[in-house]
């Protein structure tokens, strides 16, 4: 039995360390093992310390070819300018079938922008753009001073912009013979103070409130404006068993089966098989129907601004796409789908 220097020195030659020659390697492999599989070949006829230097260096030169190999792929990877703007649209459901109308009008005119527009509540939108993770924010409601506080927090600087005006219709079934109510009659509806139409002049059946979710902006609006009729130190609620629905959609249908019910939605979610109420102030005053003359003359009193927030000062694609929406041209499609525009 040979000693592994000599058993090198019987396959190469020479030095023990120096590796053997590749022909010499083959016909050892070949010719002298040849019932001895390549792999237990190799270990068998191999130095593991010269070995090692050649797998280490075959493994650097296909490192080295595969790295070189495709240099017209690889710039093409590397240096191709995107073509297209990506524009992150989130928030309010009141708003979200105006800017879907809105993206689709603008990708017309600018098809190398791309818009992705989603619903989920104002607060759902504000958390969004807090975070980062949108572009622009839309809210039925201006924003809170503790969500402007978070967002300083976490980096973020909101910019407001006022993109259109929305009248807040309260509605009632087709068949309930109610027509008109005061903000007092409505407050005391939904806090749970009047629980039968027939207290409010109507037939005598069981009120049914319908309500958007908490984290909507038109329900925020509500509470502070209609429930606690402005007052900010007011505590009042809404009633524990008002339904709370998570669209607009969902009041409306609720509205048209369920002749026991009332509800409150944007103007633009309005149609002719739901009965909407006149509003008055007080009692003893005129009561107001929403539209759009009666918001921008300040005669119906629940109405608000609609709003999209950006961090900081837009620039580029978001600034311009801002700028359209505020032209005659964007405002045109606030009319067409029952909101109120923007009045020079």
């Amino acid at each position: 039995m040979l000693h592994s220097r000599e058993k090198s020195r019987k396959l190469g030659g020479g030095d023990p360390l120096a590796p053997p020659k590749f022909p010499e390697l083959l016909n050892s492999l070949n010719f002298h093992r040849p019932h001895r599989p390549l792999v237990q070949s190799i270990v068998y006829y191999y130095n593991p310390k010269p070995m090692k230097r050649i797998l280490i260096l075959f493994v650097f030169l296909i490192f080295i070819l595969s790295g070189c190999g495709s240099p017209s792929q690889t710039s093409d990877t590397t240096s191709s300018p995107s073509t297209s703007d990506t524009i992150e649209n989130k928030g309010s459901d009141t708003i979200v079938n105006l800017a879907l109308a809105w993206a689709e009008r603008y990708q017309e005119i600018h098809p190398e922008v791309r818009l992705s527009v989603t619903g989920g509540g104002s607060g759902t939108g504000i958390a969004a753009l807090i975070n980062g993770t949108v572009d622009i924010a839309n809210a039925s409601r201006r924003i809170k001073p503790e969500e402007v506080e978070s967002a300083k927090a976490n980096g973020s600087d909101p910019v407001e912009f006022v993109i259109a005006r929305d009248a807040i219709a309260v509605i009632v079934n087709l068949e309930n013979p109610i027509n008109e109510l005061t903000l007092q009659q409505i407050s005391d509806i939904y806090s749970g103070k009047v629980n039968n139409w027939s207290e409010v002049g109507g037939e005598d059946r069981p009120i049914v409130r319908l309500s958007r979710e908490t984290n909507s902006g038109t329900h925020v609006y509500f509470l502070e404006e209609v429930l606690r009729l402005g007052e900010k130190e007011s505590k009042t609620l809404f009633s524990t068993n008002t339904l709370l629905l998570p669209s607009s959609e969902g009041i409306s249908a609720e509205i048209r089966h369920n002749p026991n019910a009332i509800g409150y939605d944007g103007l633009g979610y309005v149609t002719e098989d739901m009965k909407v109420v006149g509003v008055a102030v007080e009692p003893g005053t005129a009561y107001i129907m929403p539209s759009a003359d009666s918001v921008n003359n300040e005669e119906y009193p629940i109405a608000r601004d609609l709003y999209m927030y950006t961090n900081g000062e837009p620039t580029g694609a978001i600034e311009a796409y801002l700028a359209w929406i505020l032209s005659p041209e964007a405002q045109t499609i606030v009319t067409e789908l029952g909101f109120v525009p923007i009045t020079p």
